[in-house]
């Protein structure tokens, strides 16, 4: 069994379940539901199949969730590109 993974305290499993439940980003809705899973304390192999993810992919998120901007890391939207001048 994989041992769960450390995630910021700021959000709980139930804030990242309704903010998934929000999005209009189905690949956004997997990954904060696969972190919902490891904020109930859930092991990766299963916190990452919740999200159809593997194990190093759902590590990757959730570092990226720790050290950036929270629940917005996660979205795919696309980032609107800076023009050389």
């Amino acid at each position: 069994m994989s041992a769960a993974i450390a995630l910021r305290e700021d959000f709980s499993a139930e804030d990242l379940r309704r903010l998934g439940s929000q999005s209009r980003d189905t690949r956004q809705c997997r990954r904060l539901l696969a972190l919902a899973a490891v904020a109930e304390g859930r092991g990766r192999a299963e916190a990452a199949e919740i999200g159809g993810m593997d194990r190093q992919t759902l590590r990757d998120w959730v570092h990226r969730f720790n050290a950036e901007r929270g629940p917005k890391v996660c979205s795919t939207a696309r980032r609107k590109a800076r023009l050389r001048s």
